[in-house]
């Protein structure tokens, strides 16, 4: 039930303009763990922690397929999140 309700408010906000604005993808770089475990589908707070650990230890990632760098984030899980996710360099 949770992961429903996650994807429909993800779908809701990724999708729904907002005063005509479109929304970005979620920046893997700057996201907060809640925001990953909310946006990302498969994604739950263990992974989306690991995630802020991994960035944490590494530095920012550089590409959308370091991702797959993450213990537990294969190929088909990135996948399934390409559209809802992007990395911005500094200063973006």
């Amino acid at each position: 039930m949770k992961s429903l309700l996650k994807r429909i408010v993800a779908v809701s906000l990724l999708s729904f303009p907002v005063f005509s604005m479109a929304v970005e993808p979620l920046d893997i770089n700057s996201a907060t763990s809640a925001e990953l475990d909310l946006v990302l589908t498969g994604v739950g707070q263990s992974k989306a922690e690991a995630i802020i650990a991994y960035r944490d230890q590494n530095g920012p990632f550089t590409t959308i397929e370091d991702l797959t760098k993450v213990k537990g984030i294969g190929p088909a899980l990135l996948e399934k999140n390409r559209m809802v996710i992007q990395v911005k360099e500094a200063g973006e």
